[in-house]
């Protein structure tokens, strides 16, 4: 017989993976180098993220269903592929000195790797991790929150002492290497599979096991009402997540009156509550629920959305801030687990590439609609009301999802009754 490859070493893989391409986020390592040595603008500069980002939610959804026929060890090395090319071809656009070759290298090659490689061992750590499904999903998604934190003392480093074009050399290198060796070990557990002792303590009655509410095709997903909310809620919670993100520092510095330089270290700081947000919220969820843990992130974040604007004590502005930087990572950990609970495990990462659909437009809508209430008030403090706004809708629509929850359920337990009788 096959032996049965550890799963904590399936999550340590996934994780490798994830903290590779999450370098993403540190980008703005990048911005003052390239615009000092071609005199290019912010914006043309800011654009190349943004397009890595638009196309890491195009790729996730379109290449799900690859994602699903081919596995993760597969889909792995196919992000190995695109994303080591997509960086190593930054090194060679900014040696031609080429803004649009950049954006097809970093924006589009890297943006499709950033897509599989972000769905591709999610999927299967669900699988691997019936017991503990959030504890999972929110490990791999926290090396992609710390990403930044690890890469980015590492390019500004290197840019320093070999220059940006060869920072992009060795670091494309580097990533394709440690995402072709984690995706190696990467594979789908065996049909039926669960840890040791599992199956005996749900016999027993010592571990409740809640059973998925369906078990769908990603199409069959799509149909259904229960989709558009999970989506609705993952895109109001990164909208408004990342318009602060990407606002933070100049928020600290005109509503506390931070320097530049302190205000630039509590980015750093809230950067690892944007980590551990993931592992701590998904792990929670696995005993409070997915609903009630999203519920808790909308009702939160309306009241904090709301104080932020009016409050100039240095500590607590900075403690509020972090604790929605928490839920901000949070809301990415425990979707995949979410989407398990309502659609079931059998196409888990198409369903989760459709969903990160939202992840690519709230990229392009929150950093924008924040920068366009600044320009037009003067100050980014009036974007957080309306984003007060939009937690509200959120909310409405989780508590909307447990209708549908509900009604599942007892459609389920009749069928059981049905067999039963």
């Amino acid at each position: 017989m096959k032996k049965t490859k550890n799963r904590w070493l399936i999550a340590a893989s996934a994780v490798g993976i994830h903290i590779s391409i999450g370098s993403v986020y540190a980008w703005s390592n990048f911005t003052n180098p390239l615009i000092e040595e071609f005199g290019w603008s912010s914006k043309q500069v800011q654009l190349t993220f943004s397009l890595a980002i638009l196309f890491l939610g195009l790729s996730a959804a379109f290449m799900g269903h690859f994602v699903e026929k081919h596995g993760p060890k597969k889909s792995g090395l196919l992000a190995a592929a695109f994303f080591g090319a997509g960086i190593l071809g930054s090194g060679l656009a900014v040696n031609l000195g080429s803004l649009p070759l950049l954006y097809i290298t970093y924006g589009v090659l890297g943006g499709i790797g950033l897509g599989v490689g972000y769905i591709a061992p999610v999927s299967t750590l669900v699988k691997w991790f019936p017991d503990r499904r959030g504890l999972a999903t929110g490990l791999a998604i926290m090396g992609f929150g710390f990403a930044a934190a690890i890469s980015s003392p590492i390019m500004d480093t290197l840019i320093k002492s070999v220059g940006t074009a060869n920072t992009f050399y060795i670091l494309g290198a580097a990533y394709f290497i440690i995402m072709t060796l984690s995706s190696l070990y990467l594979e789908r557990p065996p049909a039926d599979w669960a840890p040791e002792g599992f199956k005996e303590k749900i016999k027993s009655g010592k571990v409740n096991v809640k059973q998925d509410l369906s078990q769908l095709t990603a199409n069959e997903a799509i149909k259904t009402s229960r989709f558009y909310y999970l989506w609705i809620m993952l895109f109001i919670n990164v909208t408004c997540g990342i318009a602060i993100l990407s606002a933070a520092k100049p928020l600290a510095e005109e509503s506390i009156g931070l320097t530049t330089a302190e205000a630039a270290a509590l980015v750093g700081v809230l950067g690892l509550f944007n980590g551990l947000g993931r592992i701590a919220w998904a792990s929670i969820s696995d005993y409070i629920g997915r609903p009630n843990t999203y519920t808790i992130f909308f009702a939160s974040q309306i009241i904090l959305f709301t104080l932020l604007p009016m409050t100039k004590e240095a500590i607590l502005f900075q403690v509020m801030l972090a604790v929605v930087y928490t839920m901000y990572g949070g809301g990415f950990a425990a979707i995949p687990a979410f989407i398990g609970d309502m659609f079931g495990t059998k196409q888990l990462g198409a369903i989760h590439g459709y969903i990160l659909t939202a992840w690519a437009a709230a990229g392009l809508a929150g950093p924008m609609f924040a920068a366009w209430m600044k320009d037009t008030t003067g100050s980014y403090a009036s974007s957080l009301t309306f984003f007060a706004g939009l937690f509200v809708i959120a909310l409405i629509v989780s508590l909307l999802i447990r209708r549908d929850i509900s009604k599942l359920r007892k459609m389920n337990t009749a069928n059981e009754t049905k067999l039963a009788g």
